[in-house]
């Protein structure tokens, strides 16, 4: 294809590289145009709070016509509120006469019920009742509902304010010397090794105690993340199950049942919910910033045998996909029998991060990856690549 046919909504580009991120950036735009009422005020700025906030991150010149299009929607219905309180400061007073006016005028016309024949009197009454019962079930409606989505949030503060004690009490227990009262029922066999285990570290002795699908410890500085790591024999009970196995909506951190951390896989995918509260991996996405990944470019990662420390690579999106789709499948990485198929692995992130960290990795390197869901596209995930450096 020749330079002049590398055209999106109107934009040129020179690159064959530029023209694809263009196209992904317009098949975001599509996305968030096909959820989105631009029309509806609160649905506008929603979206407009969300580009600010680095929700949604662009590529090119593309998203950024359309961050500028939603800046001047906003910008416009501002400047049509600010008209609307003007013209009804000024309309204020002719309002109120006009209003007493009509008062005067319902006053005059006023009748009383005895002015009407027996027959009257009763239809009247009649429809007074049905208007009064019709009243009453709507009260009674809109308090159910009310009553309904006040629970609703209720459960869900009370779960988010339980996680949050729990896993303080948990953070303590690090490096405690207390064992356990009890153990946790271990219903699930986790990965399973030929080789003899190494000791679990002191540090994690007692939560170990505590609950033997304990497989690590995650934690970024200066984030909320600070988390232990579960790991079952299946992708789901984690969903929906914190660290003491109790129903969870917020669920817990795990690693994909196929990792293994000793011996260890090449990389080590960790999964988690991204929950408004921003508990569990709900902060994640601030990564889509590079200012942020620069800040907090450091994850310590503890399994339960040895402590590792590692640093962001690589940052982007991606999908769930169809096994019958051939594309790169960040979720399929567990390990490398090659360097080739490693360097394969690399290239395909590196062309997929939305900025340069200046961070890369060679065959032999051991990797971690963060993954949680990106609700911008269908089955949309966001995914954070970090290399081991000690």
């Amino acid at each position: 294809m020749t330079a002049d046919g590398l055209m999106v909504a109107g934009r040129r580009f020179r690159t064959r590289a530029d023209y694809e991120a263009a196209l992904r950036d317009q098949k975001k735009i599509d996305t968030i145009k096909s959820q989105t009422n631009l029309s509806d005020p609160k649905q506008l700025l929603e979206l407009f709070g969300e580009l600010q906030s680095g929700v949604y991150r662009f590529e090119t010149s593309v998203g950024n016509d359309f961050d500028d299009e939603i800046f001047e929607k906003v910008e416009a219905l501002k400047k049509q509120k600010n008209n609307i309180k003007s013209t009804g400061k000024s309309s204020k007073k002719k309002s109120k006469a006009q209003k007493k006016e009509k008062l005067n005028k319902k006053a005059a016309k006023k009748q009383s019920l005895q002015d009407y024949d027996k027959d009257m009197q009763k239809q009247i009454l009649d429809e007074l009742k049905k208007q009064e019962k019709k009243r009453r079930l709507i009260v009674i409606l809109a308090s159910a509902v009310a009553v309904l989505c006040f629970g609703y949030f209720g459960v869900y503060y009370f779960f988010s304010a339980r996680t949050s004690m729990d896993y303080d009490e948990l953070a303590a227990l690090k490096g405690s010397d207390a064992l356990a009262e009890t153990q946790a029922p271990n219903d699930f066999a986790i990965h399973k090794s030929s080789v003899a285990l190494p000791d679990v570290l002191d540090e994690y002795k007692t939560l170990y105690e505590k609950n033997k699908k304990l497989i690590g410890w995650l934690k970024i500085d200066d984030t909320i993340i600070d988390y232990p790591v579960m790991q079952t024999s299946n992708n789901e009970y984690y969903l929906e199950h914190n660290f003491n196995q109790e129903y969870d909506k917020n669920g817990s951190l795990f690693l994909d049942c196929d990792c293994s951390i000793y011996p260890r896989s090449t990389n080590l995918i960790i999964y988690g919910h991204h929950m408004k509260s921003g508990q569990m991996f709900g902060q994640l996405q601030k990564y889509a910033k590079e200012s942020y990944g620069k800040e907090h470019s450091i994850i310590q990662f503890d399994s339960i045998y040895e402590k590792a420390t590692y640093q962001v690579m690589y940052v982007f999106y991606s999908q769930v996909y169809g096994e019958d789709d051939l594309v790169f499948k960040y979720y399929q990485f567990i390990n490398a029998n090659s360097e080739e198929e490693f360097n394969s692995y690399m290239r395909e992130m590196e062309a997929m991060s939305l900025y340069d960290t200046g961070v890369t990795a060679s065959f032999g390197d051991s990797l971690l990856t963060l993954s949680t869901c990106d609700y911008s596209q269908a089955d949309g995930r966001f995914v954070v690549v970090a290399k081991r450096i000690k």
